[in-house]
């Protein structure tokens, strides 16, 4: 089984739409997206998630999984930088998972 990013939410999450609406259109199109596909569930379903290391409490709090085994977690959403890298530094430390290398012209 693939890595997983699951999106906890709660409806009436401020910062859970501010995501949806600047990432959750981009995010499946991303190497991150790819590589850990997106599942969103509601707060109260995450009783039904095996392999959390602690209980969820924020919202959105993301869940890197693989095999029903939580390898980390972004709580809390503050903006798109923040978001990317933490998701990057938790891919690649916990995976397989290597960035792409960007390059950067002057002109």
């Amino acid at each position: 089984m693939a890595a997983e990013l699951i999106m906890v939410e709660q409806q009436g999450c401020y910062y859970c739409l501010e995501w949806k609406d600047q990432l959750g259109h981009i995010y499946p199109k991303t190497p991150e997206g790819k590589y850990a596909p997106l599942k969103t569930i509601d707060i109260t379903e995450v009783d039904e998630l095996e392999g959390l290391q602690r209980d969820v409490i924020f919202t959105p709090t993301f869940v890197l999984m693989e095999n029903d085994r939580e390898l980390g977690r972004l709580e809390g959403y503050s903006s798109e930088d923040f978001f990317w890298e933490l998701l990057e530094v938790i891919l690649e430390k916990k995976t397989e998972y290597t960035a792409p290398k960007v390059v950067k012209t002057i002109n």
